[in-house]
């Protein structure tokens, strides 16, 4: 766990926080309970993201490619950054889009959940629809996706390692960069 140089600023905003992060890091349980204990709302992109486009991220990627995807995900979180305290958990490619995490780092508080492959790979391999994966070895890709998305996280001004333990543990470890929250 480490704070990035300009994680003062960001921690004190008040407006959306948003967790980045690859796929399987527990962004959206992680993000559920942090909402439940700083009382505020929680919105996962991907859902709302399904709801506007009326069909799942899977048929998405499937019917209209990656580029029409990653589209309609940047309009989605433009419409989630408001100035109302809520948290947003991201696809684990929306952050590597210049224009969403522009807009991110710009609106909001980001916080890096980061983990090991080992942890991503076991925790992928509990749920089916990651369009990246289909067909694939989650391994491979999740080393290659590493390699290329964790510069591009690391801009995200607070970084929280993911371990092998109870999402609680996560929680606690978000909340002690967030001391404007509590």
């Amino acid at each position: 766990m480490q704070r990035n140089s300009k994680s003062t600023t960001a921690a004190e905003k008040r407006g959306p926080i948003v967790l980045v992060g690859m796929m399987g890091v527990g962004k959206s349980t992680v993000g559920r309970r942090l909402a439940a204990r700083l009382g505020l709302a929680f919105v996962d992109a991907d859902d709302e993201i399904e709801k506007a486009a009326g069909m799942t991220v899977t048929d998405i990627f499937e019917r209209f490619g990656e580029a029409h995807f990653r589209d309609g995900e940047r309009r989605v979180i433009a419409r989630l950054m408001d100035d109302e305290p809520k948290i947003i958990a991201t696809g684990g490619g929306a952050f590597m889009q210049s224009d969403t995490r522009a807009l991110i780092l710009d609106q909001a508080t980001a916080v890096w959940l980061d983990a090991d492959i080992d942890i991503l790979v076991d925790r992928v391999s509990r749920r089916e629809g990651r369009p990246l994966l289909k067909g694939k070895d989650p391994r491979v890709v999740l080393t290659e996706l590493a390699a290329v998305r964790n510069p591009v996280y690391a801009l995200a001004p607070i970084h929280v390692k993911s371990i092998a333990a109870p999402h609680e543990v996560t929680v606690e470890r978000i909340l002690e960069q967030l001391p404007a929250w509590q």
